[in-house]
C-alpha cells in the first residue's frame, strides 16, 4: 500500500490528476504545495481515512473533485466553496464523512453534480440547495439527514436526477417539486415520509393523496421511487399524464384507493410496483400498453376483478407477484404464453378453472404458486417440462388425481408443496429424482399405498410432511438416512401400521417429529433419548404397548412431547403440562408454589396471577393462572375453542417472545407455563431499585429492537395475524443479559369473544391508542401506537405522557439532552444517533392518525437495518 504522492504538487502544469483505485494511503499533507493547473482530480476507491485534504482547497482551479469510496471522515469544510468558485463535479460518497451538509455549497453557482450519499450526514438538507440552480444531479441517498424536503427543491429547473432514498426524512413531499420539468430520475424511498394534512381534513384521509398531484407535472420523469414511507390516500389521477413513466414503484406504504384507471394508457410502462398497500378494485385496462411491461408488483392488497386482457399478451414480462389480493377468473385464460417469465405468484386469490398444459411452456421459469386459489382439475404432466423450475406450489386448491410421474423430471426444484387438495393414487417413487429437494409437502390429500423406500435418495431434505393422508403400512427404515432432515418430519393423521424403527433416531438434527393418530404398534425405542435437537415430538393416538418411558428419556428430546398410548377416542387429559424436561403434572406445579400462596406470587395483572415454581426437575417456570369460570369470559361452548387457540400460541417460536411451554385447566382456571424470566418486567427494570445503571443506553436500544422485532412476527408472520392488544412495560420480560420477551401475547384476545370490536376499553391506560376511544375497534396500528409509547418510556426513564404530542409536532433535529432519561450519561458518537433514531421511529408509530404510522415489520427493518452516525443531543 503506498502513499499519496506529495511529488504532485511539483506538477506545475499538470491539469488531470486520476490516481483511483490505487490502494493509497493518507501522505503527510503538509509537504503538499498548491496545483495552480489542476482542474480534474480523482482519488475514488483508495484507502484514504483522514478528513477531507486540506491541500484540494488550494488546487483553486479545480472543475471535477472524485473523493468516493475511500474512509474520510469529519465535515466537509466550510471553506470549500470560497477556495474552488469553479467547481462543477463534487463526489464524496462512500465515506464516513459526518456533520451537517454545509449551507455555503450553494455558492456553488456552476455545480453540475452533487453526490454525497452513503455518509453519515446529519441535520437535514438545507433550504439554499435551491441557489444551485444550475444542478442536474443531486443524490444524498444512505445519510441520517432527517428533516424535510425543501421546497426549494423546486428551484432546480435544471434537475434531472435526485436521489434521496435511505436519509431518514421524515416529511411531506413538497408540490413544489412539480415544477422540475426536465426531472428523469426520482427516488425517496426507504424514508419516513408522510401526509401534511389539516386536521380539519382527517375524515377525508382514505381519498386525498400525500403524493402531490403536481407530481403530474413533471413531463420527462421515466423513474419514480417511493417505496416504504408512511405516504396515504389515493394514487393522483395526474400520475397518468406521464407519457416518459418507465417506473413506478410505491411499495409499503397506506395507498388506498383504485390506481389510476388510464396509468399506462400514455407510456410504455417497464416495471410497476403497487404491493403491500390497501388498494383496491380492478387493474388499470392499459397498465401493459405496448406490451414492455417486464416487471408487476401487485401483492399484498385488496385488488379484485379480472384480470386486464394486455396483461394476458404482454410477452416480456419476466416477473409477476399479484399474491394475496381476491383477484377472479380463469386461471389459465388469464395468462397467456410469457416466453420470458421468471417468477410467478398468483397465490392466495380467488382464481378458478383447471391449469392446462400452455403452464409447461414457461421455460424459463425458476418460481410457481397458485396455491390458496380455487383451481380444479388434473396437474398437467407438461409441468415436468419446466426443466428451470426451483419452487413449485399448488397447494390449497382443489386439485384431484394423481401426482403425474413427469413431475419427477424437476431435477432443480428445492421446494414442492401439493398440500391440501383431493390428489389420490399413490407417491410416485420416480420422486427420488428430484435431488435438490429440501421441503416435500403432501399432507392433507387422499394418498394412499405405502410410503416410497425411495424417498431416502432426497439426501437435501429439511422438510418432510406426509400428514393427513390415507397412507398404511409400516414406516419406512429408509426414513432414518434423511440425515439433512432438520426441521419436520410428520406422517401423522395416516394408517401407518407397524412399530416404530428405531432408526429414526438417526435423525440427529430434527426438530419436530409427529407420528401421531396412526395404528402404530409395540414400544418406543429407547435410541430415542440421543435426539438432543427436538423441541416437540407426538405419538399419540397409536396403540403402543408398554409402560411409559420414563422422563429420562425425553429429559433433552422434546421441549412438547406427547409420548403416552392413548387410543385415538381418548380425550386429552387437562390435568397435564408436557414440557423440555419430561413430563410433569399440576400435582408437581401445586407443590412448587405451595399451593400458589402468596409467596410464590411475582406478580398480578388484569388476567391473573403470576408464580414462580422451581420443579423438581430443577427447572424454573412461570406459571399464569387465569380466573376463567369466575369471569364468564370463556362460555362452556367456547372452552374447547379456547384452548385449541392456547395450543396455537405454543407452537409460537420467537427469540423476543416469551415462550409458553404448555397449559393445563383446573378447577374452573387455565394455568398457562411460561419460561421464567430472571430480570422481571421491563416496568421494574426501569423503576425499580439497582438495576437502572446497568440498563445502558446499547442495552435499551436493543430492547426496543428486540420487540420491534416480536411485533413484525406476530402481525406479519404468523397466520393468523396475533394482535397483542396490551403491550405496556409490564409486558416485557428482560433475561439476564436485558434481551427482552414479549408476554401475555394474544390472550386479551382469547380473553374475549369478538377478535376485533371491544365493548370495554382494551389495553392500559397511558398505551392505549387514541382511536380506541371511539371506535372500540382493535387493529395492528394499536400495537404500533403502544409500542412508540413503549419505546419513548424505555430513552424518557419515565412515561412520556403529554409530550407525545408536542414531540411529534416537532420537525427539526430533535434536542434531546433534557428530554432523555436523566440517571444515565447522555450517549455519545454512534448511540446518540441510535438513540435519536429510535426516538423518532417511535413518534412515528404514535401518530394519532392511525394510516400515518408504519407498520412492525417497517419498523423492525428500519431499526435492524441502519447503523446511524453520531448526532448531538
Amino acid at each position: 500500500m503506498a502513499k499519496l504522492p506529495y511529488q504532485l504538487s511539483k506538477l506545475k502544469k499538470v491539469r488531470h490528476v486520476d490516481l483511483g483505485s490505487n490502494n493509497l494511503e493518507d501522505p503527510e499533507y503538509t509537504k503538499f504545495a498548491p496545483l495552480p493547473s489542476v482542474t480534474y482530480l480523482s482519488l475514488f476507491f483508495n484507502s484514504l481515512v483522514l478528513k477531507f485534504p486540506p491541500f484540494i482547497l488550494n488546487c483553486r482551479n479545480l472543475t471535477y473533485i472524485d473523493l468516493s469510496q475511500n474512509s474520510l471522515t469529519g465535515p466537509i469544510p466550510d471553506s470549500l466553496a470560497t477556495n474552488l468558485p469553479s467547481l462543477q463535479y463534487l463526489n464524496l460518497s462512500h465515506n464516513l464523512f459526518s456533520g451537517r451538509i454545509p449551507k455555503s455549497l450553494s455558492n456553488l453557482s456552476k455545480l453540475q453534480e452533487l453526490c454525497i450519499g452513503n455518509n453519515n450526514f446529519t441535520g437535514g438538507i438545507p433550504t439554499e440547495i435551491g441557489l444551485l440552480s444550475n444542478l442536474p444531479v443531486l443524490e444524498l441517498t444512505n445519510n441520517s439527514l432527517g428533516g424535510q424536503i425543501p421546497a426549494s427543491i423546486g428551484q432546480l429547473k435544471m434537475l434531472e436526477h435526485i436521489d434521496l432514498n435511505n436519509a431518514l426524512l421524515n416529511s411531506t413531499i413538497p408540490l413544489e417539486l412539480g415544477l422540475c420539468s426536465n426531472l428523469i430520475f426520482l427516488d425517496f424511498s426507504n424514508n419516513l415520509l408522510r401526509g401534511g394534512l389539516p386536521r380539519a381534513a382527517l375524515s377525508g384521509l382514505k381519498k386525498m393523496s400525500t403524493l402531490p398531484v403536481e407530481i403530474g407535472d413533471m413531463i420527462s420523469v421515466q423513474i419514480i421511487d417511493i417505496h416504504t414511507n408512511q405516504l396515504h390516500g389515493e394514487l393522483p389521477l395526474s400520475l397518468a399524464n406521464l407519457k416518459n413513466l418507465k417506473f413506478l414503484s410505491v411499495i409499503t406504504n397506506n395507498f388506498s384507493g383504485s390506481i389510476p384507471p388510464d396509468l399506462g394508457q400514455n407510456t410504455v410502462l417497464n416495471c410497476v410496483g403497487f404491493s403491500d398497500n390497501s388498494f383496491t378494485g380492478k387493474l388499470p385496462p392499459g397498465i401493459c400498453n405496448g406490451f414492455s411491461l417486464d416487471h408487476i408488483s401487485l401483492n399484498g392488497n385488496y385488488f379484485s376483478g379480472t384480470l386486464p386482457d394486455c396483461l394476458k399478451n404482454c410477452s416480456m414480462l419476466t416477473r409477476a407477484r399479484l399474491e394475496g389480493n381476491q383477484f377472479t377468473g380463469d386461471i389459465s385464460e388469464a395468462f397467456g404464453v410469457h416466453p420470458l417469465l421468471v417468477y410467478l405468484d398468483l397465490s392466495r386469490n380467488q382464481f378458478t378453472g383447471k391449469l392446462s398444459s400452455n403452464w409447461g411452456k414457461y421455460k424459463n421459469l425458476t418460481y410457481l404458486h397458485i396455491d390458496g386459489n380455487k383451481i380444479s382439475g388434473n396437474i398437467p404432466p407438461e409441468l415436468g417440462n419446466l426443466s428451470n423450475l426451483q419452487d413449485l406450489s399448488l397447494a390449497s386448491n382443489d386439485l384431484s388425481g394423481t401426482i403425474p410421474t413427469e413431475l419427477a423430471d424437476l431435477g432443480l426444484l428445492f421446494k414442492f408443496n401439493l398440500s391440501n387438495n383431493r390428489l389420490s393414487g399413490e407417491i410416485p417413487p420416480q420422486i427420488k429424482n428430484m435431488s435438490q429437494l429440501q421441503l416435500l409437502d403432501l399432507s392433507g390429500n387422499s394418498l394412499d399405498g405405502f410410503i416410497p423406500t425411495e424417498l431416502e435418495s432426497l439426501d437435501k431434505l429439511l422438510i418432510l410432511d406426509l400428514s393427513n393422508n390415507g397412507l398404511s403400512g409400516n414406516i419406512p427404515d429408509q426414513l432414518g438416512n434423511l440425515a439433512s432432515l432438520h426441521s419436520l418430519l410428520d406422517l401423522s393423521h395416516n394408517s401407518l401400521s407397524g412399530p416404530i424403527p428405531s432408526n429414526l433416531a438417526k435423525l440427529r438434527t430434527l426438530e419436530k417429529l409427529n407420528i401421531s393418530h396412526n395404528d402404530l404398534s409395540g414400544g418406543i425405542p429407547s435410541e430415542f433419548s440421543g435426539m438432543l435437537s427436538l423441541t416437540s415430538i407426538d405419538f399419540s393416538y397409536n396403540n403402543l404397548t408398554g409402560p411409559i418411558p420414563s422422563a429420562s428419556i425425553f429429559q433433552n428430546a422434546a421441549s412438547e412431547a406427547f409420548v403416552d398410548e392413548r387410543s385415538r377416542s381418548d380425550e386429552i387429559p387437562k390435568s397435564l403440562i408436557w414440557d423440555k424436561e419430561g413430563r410433569f403434572t399440576f400435582n408437581d406445579i401445586v407443590k412448587a408454589t405451595d399451593n400458589f400462596s402468596e409467596g410464590c406470587c411475582i406478580g398480578k395483572g388484569g388476567f391473573g396471577s403470576v408464580y414462580k415454581a422451581e420443579l423438581r426437575t430443577g427447572q424454573v417456570v412461570a406459571v399464569k393462572r387465569l380466573h376463567i369460570s369466575d369471569t364468564g369470559d370463556i362460555p362452556g361452548n367456547n372452552q374447547k375453542s379456547f384452548e385449541n387457540e392456547i395450543r396455537a400460541l405454543t407452537e409460537i417460536r420467537h427469540r423476543n417472545i416469551v415462550k409458553l411451554h404448555g397449559f393445563c385447566s383446573k378447577g374452573g382456571n387455565m394455568y398457562l407455563v411460561y419460561e421464567f424470566l430472571e430480570r422481571g418486567s421491563l416496568d421494574k427494570v426501569l423503576y425499580g431499585d439497582g438495576e437502572i445503571r446497568n440498563f445502558d443506553w446499547a442495552s435499551r436500544v436493543n430492547a426496543i429492537k428486540g420487540v420491534a422485532h416480536a411485533l413484525s412476527y406476530l402481525h406479519h408472520d404468523c397466520s393468523p395475524v396475533i394482535m397483542h392488544r396490551d403491550i405496556s412495560v409490564k409486558n416485557i420480560l428482560l433475561d439476564s443479559e436485558f434481551e427482552p420477551r414479549l408476554s401475555d401475547f394474544g390472550i386479551a384476545k382469547l380473553l374475549s369473544p369478538d377478535a376485533s370490536i371491544w365493548t370495554a376499553v382494551a389495553g392500559s391506560y397511558g398505551y392505549m391508542a387514541p382511536e380506541l376511544a371511539y371506535t372500540m375497534k382493535v387493529t395492528k396500528k394499536c400495537d404500533v401506537y403502544s409500542f412508540g409509547v413503549v419505546a419513548l418510556e424505555v430513552m424518557m426513564g419515565k412515561h412520556p405522557g403529554e409530550l407525545i404530542s408536542s414531540l411529534s409536532s416537532t420537525q427539526e433535529d430533535l434536542l434531546l439532552k433534557d428530554v432523555l432519561d436523566q440517571r444515565l450519561s447522555a450517549p455519545t458518537g454512534q448511540m446518540a444517533g441510535e438513540v435519536i433514531f429510535i426516538v423518532r421511529m417511535a413518534l412515528a408509530c404514535t401518530h394519532s392518525n392511525p394510516e400515518s404510522r408504519p407498520d412492525m415489520r417497517l419498523v423492525a427493518q428500519e431499526l435492524s437495518a441502519h447503523k446511524h452516525a453520531g448526532m448531538p443531543l
